[in-house]
């Protein structure tokens, strides 16, 4: 779970940096909170993405998908970005613990059903 939560982070951090500088020229945002905004949800995707061995930074990666979200009342199509991204993130989230359950599931199994 913690690996491809990783990589949804750090492929949204890379996202939201490269959404400063449109938001900037393309949609006139000032470059204070272009900068705040978008290098600083990026900067708190990379940290999470590091601290994802303790379950509290998944409630933050929770938090940060309804920031990139909330992007979009700066920039419009980071709605669909940000909704695309939290998609991602939730589908990492619930299918990464469903793998973690089958491994334990199996990992009890063979161990119960070992030869005679």
């Amino acid at each position: 779970m913690r690996g491809m939560c990783a990589a949804m982070l750090t492929l949204e951090a890379i996202i939201l940096a490269l959404a400063v500088p449109v938001m900037i020229s393309v949609e006139d945002v000032g470059a204070p909170m272009a900068l705040t905004a978008g290098l600083g949800l990026a900067l708190l995707c990379l940290l999470t993405a590091g601290a994802l061995r303790r379950p509290q930074a998944y409630l933050v990666g929770h938090a940060i998908q309804l920031g990139a979200i909330a992007l979009g009342f700066l920039v419009t199509i980071v709605f669909f970005i940000g909704a695309m991204f939290a998609a991602l993130w939730f589908g990492a989230f619930f299918l990464g613990k469903r793998i973690e359950q089958d491994k334990a599931r199996w990992a009890r199994e063979a161990g119960g059903t070992g030869p005679v």
